[in-house]
């Protein structure tokens, strides 16, 4: 399917059948889109705060073995939008957005426990589409864009993902 220009649009599911946690990001930005990486922004701590989160080296892997340890400790990876236009990265900007259908993911995945948000405009929406059927964790971007948190008070907030992986 081609997307009209300045439509842009959110990675496969990286998920398995163990999957405890999701963690449910908004909308992959330019230069991880550009990449073909989630979370591929260099200063985007996402990596760094699943290190501590599940104490296993990760930022120095490739990108396919960063995937590969995040399912054999239990956690998935996608987006709440499936495509959006917006012009750069900011969540802000997202406009025309069409939600990826979590219900029928969340339906799929026997061991999830619990679905964790990347950011506040993730945890708004994904939180609506959930409904409830499983416990959220509403986390702090892990986004250079949000500079409101220092990485140590992001780490404190992401370390709560360690008891639905236990």
């Amino acid at each position: 399917m081609s997307l009209r220009e300045g439509r842009k649009a959110s990675f496969p599911a990286v998920v398995d059948a163990s999957t405890r946690v999701l963690i449910l990001g908004s909308l992959p930005g330019d230069a991880s889109l550009a990449l073909a990486q989630y979370y591929g922004h260099p200063r985007n701590a996402f990596w760094r705060l699943l290190e501590g989160v599940l104490a296993t080296p990760l930022v120095a892997l490739s990108y396919e073995d960063r995937l590969a340890a995040l399912l054999s400790r239990g956690v998935g990876l996608w987006d709440v939008i499936a495509q959006a236009d917006r012009p750069g990265s900011l969540d802000a900007a997202i406009q025309d957005a069409t939600a990826n259908d979590l219900v029928a993911l969340v339906e799929t995945l026997p061991a999830l426990r619990a679905v964790a948000f990347n950011g506040g405009t993730a945890a708004r929406l994904g939180g609506k589409l959930l409904g409830g059927r499983l416990p959220t964790l509403a986390l702090p971007s892990s986004s250079p864009a949000h500079a409101a948190r220092s990485f140590a008070e992001k780490a404190e907030a992401w370390g709560a993902i360690k008891a639905w992986l236990d």
